[in-house]
Order: structure tokens, then sequence, then C-alpha cells
């Protein structure tokens, strides 16, 4: 297994070094080989004085507009939230796994990120009730409790809240997209 990993990481280096020698060999006397055309050096020095003269005139590029929120006081957007809760997909633990602390916490920490913003979207908390039902019976089952062994002994409530979230926001694009 070692002398194959060896390998690997070996053979891009000789095939790199065979083709620096190869190109080190190469050498000329009078210039570049004859598929390359001459440019006189006054030629190239005259297209280099346009392009700095048009570099020079032309107008410049309209400076974006830095886009402020209105409020900034205002609660996190519902999208937000949830493209928080869906990034949680990107990682896991296995049970008792040196990762879970940090992941169920963060699984946990999106929830109630989610949570807070569904509550004062515009549409109001009843077009989230559902969700907002099943935070608040995660929230019941923790109990306050966020020390890794209880959300240990919890993470199939929190990891199945998060799905159920997960499958009803996908009925509801509006509401992320």
């Amino acid at each position: 297994m070692l002398i194959r990993t060896g390998l690997r990481a070996a053979i891009p280096a000789v095939i790199l070094g065979a083709l620096l020698v190869g190109c080190s060999a190469a050498t000329t006397t009078d210039g570049p080989g004859s598929d390359v055309p001459y440019v006189d050096p006054s030629a190239a020095q005259a297209a280099r004085a346009q392009v700095e003269k048009a570099e020079l005139t032309a107008t410049p590029s309209p400076t974006p507009t830095p886009i402020i929120q209105a409020d900034p006081d205002a609660p996190e957007l519902v999208r937000d939230a949830f493209s928080g809760l869906q990034a949680t997909y990107q990682d896991g633990c296995a049970p008792g796994g040196a990762n879970c602390a940090y992941f169920l916490g963060r699984v946990n920490s999106e929830l109630n990120r989610l949570d807070k913003a569904m509550k004062a979207d515009k549409k109001g908390p009843g077009h989230f009730k559902e969700p907002i039902a099943w935070i608040g019976t995660l929230r019941t089952t923790l109990d306050g409790d966020l020390a890794t062994p209880n959300l240990e002994k919890h993470r199939g409530e929190l990891i199945g809240t998060r799905d159920r979230i997960n499958t009803w926001m996908q009925d509801h694009p509006e509401d992320y997209r």
C-alpha cells in the first residue's frame, strides 16, 4: 500500500522533470525558430503605446453600488437561514465520533436560527406552522441541555427534525428561492 502511494506521488514528479529537461535542452543562437514570425521591436513599441493610450482614455467602469440592508436590525431571511441548515448536509458524524459535538451542535443552532427567521417572516408564523412545531418539540426534548452527551442521546431527533424541515421546505420553494 505504501509503495503504491509512493509511486503515485513520484510518477508526476518524474514526468515533470523529464519535460523540463527536454525543454531546457533546446538551444539556438539565432533567436526563435522559423515557426515564430519576426516582429520589428519598433512595431512592438508602437502597438504597446497604442494600448496604453487606449487604457488612459477609456471610460472607467462604474463602481458597483453595494447592496445595503435597509434595516440592519431586520430579522434574517428564511432563505438565508434555510441555506445554513442545508449546509449541515455536507457534514456528519458517527455516533460517539470526534466530530459529533460540533456537528450536532451546529444542526441544533441552524434549526434555532431557522425557527427565529420563520417566526419573524412577513408571511407570519402560521405559514411555517409545521416546521416551527417540530423545532418546538425538539427544543422540549433537549430541555435546554446542549451538552454533547445530551445532543448525542437525541441525535435521531436532531437529524430527523432537520430532514423533516428540509422536505417541507422543498415543497415550498417560494420560501427559499
